[in-house]
């Protein structure tokens, strides 16, 4: 059976025909390569090839990264930076959650504090991520990288409402708005939890099931 690899992911797909979307990032029919595998020597030597059509009239690899964005993608530095919202917001958000459940002051403090680390954070992890993006996914706009981009702005923008409400309003954690500044923070950790479950996808759903 003809296997077929997606140039933008590297999802591969075994059938007569590439499939009309990739099942991982949604890129088009036209984006997939045949592999074939012959055997010289005992060896088996792995060729990529235009199979079909479709598949022949694929737009073209990008060149090879340089500069910045091959250090980006050499040192895996977007899923580096990107941790630290994935790990450092969901922790302020809960000690947000016990500062006005328990009127603890001091997790409020903290969780200010981590939110405001994360922010100035936010410019590495958006710069390095679209970098990736372009340079690793071929800038293809799938709806996977749709939904992970309009997740990171969804972050983004939550982020920053909570940390200027936040100098506006010292005291917004004890305040009557105290739940529905908790709440932003809700949807900004289910935003993140969206973008990383979309890049989960990415790096671990390459293979044809």
């Amino acid at each position: 059976m003809k296997k077929w690899e997606c140039t933008v992911c590297g999802y591969i797909h075994e059938g007569d025909e590439p499939p009309a979307e990739c099942p991982i990032c949604g890129a088009g029919k036209e984006y997939f390569i045949e592999i074939v595998e012959k055997q010289e020597e005992s060896l088996t030597d792995v060729t990529k090839v235009e199979g079909a059509a479709s598949a022949s009239s694929a737009p073209a690899q990008a060149g090879k990264p340089t500069g910045i964005a091959a250090l980006v993608l050499k040192h895996h530095l977007h899923p580096i930076s990107v941790h630290t919202p994935n790990g450092v917001l969901p922790l302020a958000v809960l000690f947000l959650f016990l500062a006005i459940a328990f009127g603890l002051a001091g997790f409020e403090t903290a969780a200010f504090f981590n939110l405001v680390f994360v922010l100035l954070t936010m410019p590495v992890v958006i710069f390095t991520g679209v970098l990736e993006w372009r340079n690793r996914y071929r800038g293809v706009m799938t709806r996977i990288f749709g939904i992970k981009i309009g997740a990171s702005i969804v972050v983004s923008s939550t982020l920053l409402a909570m940390v200027i409400w936040r100098l506006v309003d010292p005291g917004v954690a004890s305040s009557g708005s105290r739940w529905v500044y908790f709440l932003v923070g809700v949807v900004m950790v289910g935003a993140v939890g969206l973008a990383g479950h979309m890049g989960g996808k990415l790096v671990f759903d390459t293979r044809d099931r």
